[in-house]
């Protein structure tokens, strides 16, 4: 046990322990970097080398500045003046900050690898998805781009495990649930379950249409006229969307517009036997 006193080892202990476990706690010393994310390369940069707070003052804004505009990151002026202004005004002294200090840069180097490899999977998931055609199906479908078809078919495939759209639905969390208490009815509420990447993915595709297709502009238009808020009415589009775009990776089909009267476009040759239906 380490007891309730406020020594430099327990608070040292305390937040070098934190850092190790939830790196995202660090965004904390964000205060030192205003209007960035301590995600930030540049950021993460400058506490792999310095440490933080104590670092850096020893080092001075000068030498600091010299050595961050050799990285070539953007705003790197701006950033340095905006840590000293915050430096210059801290008047309370952390416990523990200085043993703390010499934790931070081996952690942000960690955050840093983490995420090279991050953009290393992406790249590699990208390519993957090159080769495979669903991929155009789904872009096809207004507000659905590179990021949002990969992200949709990483999390549902070709949506075969699901017996209807509404299941489908139900998964990504934006299907309406209906509260109960007892024997009545409270009305229906946006779902807070579901798979939080899919329900995001299809919620900016959904947005996105809304302001770029006329039909899916039109569509929100009138549930905002029947009352629903913004992001109510983009849900609602949102299930709309998906129950077309379960419907296209179904059959393989290309969205068409509700006013075209041609007929649907395939990519039999490229896709292949249409999953069977279930």
């Amino acid at each position: 046990m380490l007891g309730d006193a406020k020594t430099d080892a327990r608070g040292a202990f305390v937040i070098a322990n934190t850092a190790l476990r939830m790196p995202d706690a660090l965004r904390a010393v964000g205060r030192f970097f205003t209007g960035t994310r301590v995600t930030n390369q540049l950021s993460l940069n400058l506490l792999a080398r310095y440490g933080g707070p104590t670092g850096l003052a020893k080092t001075g804004s000068t030498r600091v500045k010299s050595w961050a505009r050799k990285t070539h990151h953007r705003g790197v002026d701006s950033l340095i003046e905006d840590i000293f202004v915050a430096l210059s005004e801290q008047t309370v002294i952390v416990v523990g900050t200085q043993a703390a200090e010499s934790i931070i840069p081996r952690v942000a180097q960690q955050i840093a690898a983490l995420m090279a490899q991050r953009r290393e999977l992406a790249c590699e998931v990208e390519e993957l998805l090159d080769a495979f055609p669903l991929r155009l199906v789904l872009m096809s479908m207004p507000g659905v781009g590179v990021k949002t078809a990969a992200t949709i078919l990483l999390a549902i495939g070709d949506g075969s495990t699901f017996p209807t759209a509404g299941h489908l639905a139900a998964y990504a969390g934006i299907a309406p649930v209906t509260r109960r208490s007892g024997k009545s009815i409270r009305g229906e509420h946006p779902a807070r379950s579901g798979n939080k990447q899919l329900k995001n993915a299809l919620f900016r595709s959904a947005w996105v249409a809304s302001t770029h297709d006329p039909e899916s502009a039109a569509y929100y238009q009138r549930k905002q006229a029947q009352g629903k808020e913004h992001n109510a009415a983009v849900i609602c589009l949102a299930r709309r969307h998906c129950d077309v775009m379960f419907a296209m990776l179904r059959t393989g089909t290309l969205y068409e517009p509700r006013h075209r009267l041609t007929c649907p476009s395939r990519l039999d040759k490229t896709i292949g036997t249409p999953p069977a239906r279930t």
